[in-house]
């Protein structure tokens, strides 16, 4: 049973039944799923800005200065670093937490490292759910920072209302971001590390991209000289506009340059989602996702460990090492046998 106490001290900001919660979320403890019942009609608050770019691209930074400033506008933040697992362990490496040291001790900023744990995508099976928690917390910013590998570009921005991408020159993260085709997904491209050679290429080829994305001849300004992080985001006005049409920004985090132009182009896609009513159908779609999710959850647990699904493949691994039947043939012969005890 969930502890009605656990919930009382959550919801009164009690960050020791936080740090309490989170935990048994993450590890899928007892209670946990009633745990979050419980919680759920206290959701929707807060703000869920997805982080995610290749490694090396300045993530941590960003996530940090964004965090300075949306403090300074008395906004409690939530962060929530999704780490790669420890060989050893199966715990987070806390690299990001140590990078974040400088907001760390803040007690308006809460943030917890989750470990992949060989999740698809390096977003840890349980983020939305942590999320939740920090949700029902009263956290009025979650930021979700990926590790940035294989799909975690795409994995986040199923769970988040608003997703930055973030590049850097030097690593030819256009062409990248064109064969991912995170580019359909991400809501706001962060060019990092503008001071580098390359900067203001790749924001040009990733301008180029989204006019061609959005059906406008490409319109890349006559300008001198590199743009300068922290110039006033340009945000086109698409052929449509219920389509939202991303901007690219440019920044050099380390510096704390750029980083008002990036709440600026939050700010803006937040109140095109609230007027286009888009807020509504991702949350609505995301709901749906974690029903699905949960509901795909129980069926394993049911499987593996209440049905006699295991007994079958050890009474006939014999003949499938054997090569007299093949393992689909025995996986259509237990899910067959399943569907008929379903049925007595």
């Amino acid at each position: 049973m969930a502890d009605a106490a656990l919930t009382d001290a959550l919801m009164d900001g009690k960050v020791a039944a936080l740090a309490r919660a989170v935990s048994i979320v993450e590890n899928g403890r007892e209670g946990f799923e009633e745990l979050l019942a419980n919680l759920h009609p206290k959701l929707g608050k807060a703000r869920r800005i997805g982080i995610t770019g290749p490694p090396g691209a300045g993530k941590s930074t960003l996530t940090e200065r964004l965090v300075t400033a949306y403090r300074s506008q008395g906004h409690r933040v939530a962060v929530v670093a999704v780490d790669p697992t420890s060989p050893f362990t199966g715990g987070a490496l806390l690299g990001d937490r140590i990078r974040m040291e400088s907001v760390a001790l803040d007690p308006g900023v809460y943030i917890r490292s989750m470990a992949t744990r060989g999740s698809l995508g390096g977003l840890a099976t349980a983020t939305r759910e942590v999320c939740d928690v920090l949700d029902a917390a009263g956290y009025d910013r979650i930021l979700v920072e990926t590790v940035g590998v294989g799909q975690s570009e795409l994995d986040v921005t199923r769970m988040a209302d608003s997703t930055v991408l973030v590049l850097v020159p030097e690593s030819g993260d256009g062409i990248q971001t064109l064969k991912s085709g995170v580019i359909e997904a991400a809501d706001l491209f962060v060019v990092n590390k503008a001071d580098r050679p390359g900067a203001d290429k790749l924001r040009r080829e990733l301008e180029m991209s989204l006019d061609l994305r959005t059906g406008k001849a490409a319109r890349v300004p006559a300008h001198h000289g590199a743009l300068r992080s922290g110039s006033t985001p340009k945000i086109a006005t698409a052929v449509d506009p219920t389509v939202w049409r991303p901007p690219v920004l440019v920044t050099t985090a380390s510096r704390s340059e750029g980083i008002g132009t990036v709440l600026e182009a939050l700010e803006q896609h937040w109140t095109w989602l609230g007027t286009t009513g888009t807020l509504e159908l991702r949350r609505r779609t995301r709901l749906a996702q974690r029903t699905r999710e949960v509901v795909e959850r129980a069926m394993r647990r049911w499987l593996w460990q209440d049905s006699h699904a295991d007994e079958m493949i050890a009474a006939r691994l014999d003949d499938v090492t054997a090569g007299k039947t093949s393992p689909y043939d025995l996986a259509s012969e237990i899910v067959t046998a399943l569907k008929e005890g379903a049925r007595v």
